[in-house]
């Protein structure tokens, strides 16, 4: 039951495609970058709000006592609470996209929106003239394969991060409870919306978007490296070192995308995503078997393999494989 209800979330949140396929349509040329930010920037306050929900209001009986009786609705199916409120908002969200303007319209000039003719005709060189070479387009391809093992990493470690934040010590995690996770995530979720709104836009553009995905594989690797030994300590010190570890690993794995070919990176990107969760809790499952093993044991072995997709993917940026565009390809 809980496989099929994380597959068909997976398959019906299909949102992030359209809205940038939207903002690139919407917006003119000059502010698409733009348009692309504020979409990155509502997605970092969603990672703060989000795993806070979650973390606080699952199992209200506990957390509440005197709100929520453990004989009540909501003491009896414990996460109903989070999953209710979530459903409500979604609501809310439809009934405003049924009010959202349509976008198939070309602009021109210095605010002047072509006629019908110029719009028909914009709109069928469009549609006909990149389809035709878009798939043999290797500056393309490469990107995505790229950004598809990153977001495969990044998936994994999402699933991986809560089974062992809240696993027993005895195992090799930190005993957290989902108040404490929902927390770690919340903190990790407001880090990175500062680092998107301040920092990001400054450093790519001085170093590039490639140069910055290289130098955030990088310094993941040791950052990953150092989770089962802040398990290891006791005290306050785990929560604070994780919480500091987490807000690094999420804004080192900021990694801008353009609308361009939308359609295409999405669609392999969501494949990506989808194996992630599963791989990572199956990788989990199995590590917790091995905790006498000679070589990486328990949870070690965990954070090594992911650090090894990460060098994968930091070795893909680099030529022959990841091939730039040249100037004048857009």
């Amino acid at each position: 039951m809980a496989v099929s209800t994380r597959f068909l979330l997976g398959s019906l949140c299909g949102i992030l495609g359209p809205m940038r396929a939207y903002a690139s349509e919407v917006c003119r040329k000059e502010y698409q970058a733009l348009g692309m930010s504020i979409i990155s920037t509502s997605w970092g306050i969603g990672l703060v709000l989000g795993p806070a929900l979650g973390g606080f209001l699952a199992q209200p009986a506990e957390k509440y006592p005197d709100i929520f009786s453990t004989d009540s609705l909501f003491g009896r199916f414990p996460y109903l609470l989070p999953c209710l409120l979530i459903s409500i908002f979604s609501v809310g969200v439809f009934v405003v996209c049924c009010f959202l303007p349509e976008t198939l319209h070309s602009h021109v000039g210095n605010g002047e929106e072509s006629n019908d003719s110029e719009a028909l005709g914009a709109a069928a060189f469009e549609s006909n003239s990149p389809q035709k070479s878009l798939l043999k387009n290797w500056p393309l391809i490469s990107s995505i394969i790229v950004y598809c093992v990153f977001q495969l990493h990044d998936m994994a470690y999402a699933e991986i991060f809560s089974l062992w934040a809240v696993s027993p010590r005895k195992n090799g995690g930190l005993s957290f409870s989902t108040a404490d996770v929902g927390e770690v995530l919340a903190f990790s979720g407001l880090g990175l919306l500062l680092f998107q709104l301040f920092i990001y836009p400054l450093v790519e553009r001085n170093f590039g978007p490639v140069m910055v995905s290289r130098a955030g594989a990088v310094l993941t690797i040791p950052l990953l490296s150092s989770y089962p030994f802040i398990a290891i300590l006791k005290g306050l010190a785990p929560m604070l070192l994780i919480n500091g570890a987490s807000i690094l690993k999420n804004v080192l794995a900021t990694r801008q995308q353009r609308g361009a070919a939308n359609g295409i990176s999405m669609s392999a990107m969501s494949l990506f995503k989808a194996i992630g969760p599963a791989a990572g809790g199956s990788l989990f499952s199995w590590a917790q078997k091995r905790q006498n093993a000679f070589l990486f044991p328990g949870d070690q072995m965990v954070f090594f393999l992911l650090n090894m997709i990460e060098v994968l993917g930091l070795l893909l940026t680099f030529k022959p494989f990841l091939a730039l565009p040249d100037d004048n390809i857009s």
